[in-house]
């Protein structure tokens, strides 16, 4: 048995259903219940009894709750007193996040982290690369999920994700222009790129701006609203007129309205890398598991 199974079962155990249990791990209700049904086919027992308003404790199952906590309590205990009780102990983590993010991405490595960790707190926001890292160096964030590699060595960085861009095209036009394995970008060079403004990301809008001159496109100058990203719903309202498009990863959160459709860039031109960056001087555990979870996503 390993120490995330045991505290699932518990979490589920306490919550008495997946979701309540899922919602509190920040964890996919999927991967929860097979977390704890691996469990279960390792100890050869049912230990819960799944019904539709939720689940109840079987008898084998009261005994391991009985004994993981007292093991979970255990754990803790051991891991405050090797590395100190701020490692271990309440705190609050502070993660900025870009304005566009893989939706799992963070559910899962806080999940992981919450293994090792689990009464410290973490305090979400977001904002463009740029305000991160200002907000970064002047020790408002713990970490920052940033579009760029940061070139301060102060900072320490490792790549959280990678992400071969698509085009978001009107349907009308898509039908003009992709062939059936997608879009080749120089096919592009009659519209309009509704991107984000240099100063949120200077490095990474540079590659971009850059690849789009490469194929062709001209890129006429920044968004409306200098400093602030577009919103999703102001990108696809001007992609659906027909003049424009807009980049996006296969898994873009934002919802495609009818006559607007995502299609895959051929040869993969364009590559979004999102880097997790922290101060180089920081000793916090927590946040090196955070980082470890990271890390581990893109190998």
């Amino acid at each position: 048995m390993e120490i995330r199974e045991l505290r699932a079962f518990v979490a589920v155990a306490e919550e008495g259903s997946f979701s309540a249990a899922a919602r509190a791990l920040h964890l996919s209700q999927s991967a929860l219940s097979q977390t704890v049904q691996s469990l279960e086919r390792q100890l050869g027992v049912q230990l819960l009894q799944r019904h539709s308003t939720g689940v109840t404790v079987t008898d084998a199952g009261t005994i391991l709750l009985r004994e993981a906590r007292a093991l979970l309590a255990q754990h803790d205990r051991v891991l405050a007193a090797v590395t100190g009780p701020t490692a271990a102990g309440p705190g609050t983590l502070r993660v900025g996040l870009p304005l566009e993010l893989p939706v799992n991405l963070l559910p899962a490595v806080l999940g992981q982290m919450r293994d090792s960790f689990p009464l410290t707190r973490v305090d979400v926001s977001h904002d463009s690369s740029a305000a991160q890292l200002a907000a970064l160096r002047e020790g408002e964030l713990d970490v920052a999920l940033v579009s760029e590699h940061p070139a301060d060595p102060v900072f320490d960085a490792v790549l959280a994700v990678e992400e071969d861009l698509g085009v978001v095209l009107a349907a009308s036009r898509a039908s003009e222009l992709a062939g059936p394995d997608g879009v080749r970008l120089h096919r592009l060079t009659d519209l309009d790129w509704v991107g984000f403004s240099r100063s949120e990301a200077p490095a990474w809008y540079d590659q971009v701006v850059a690849t789009l001159r490469n194929h062709g496109i001209t890129v006429s100058g920044q968004p409306q609203g200098e400093g602030h990203s577009l919103i999703a719903e102001v990108k696809l309202a001007a992609v659906g007129t027909g003049r424009a498009f807009a980049l996006a990863p296969p898994d873009w959160p934002a919802r495609l309205p009818g006559g607007v459709t995502w299609l895959p860039l051929i040869g993969n031109p364009i590559v979004r890398r999102t880097w997790a960056a922290w101060p180089a001087s920081s000793r916090r555990r927590d946040l090196a598991a955070l980082v470890a979870a990271l890390d581990l996503m893109t190998r």
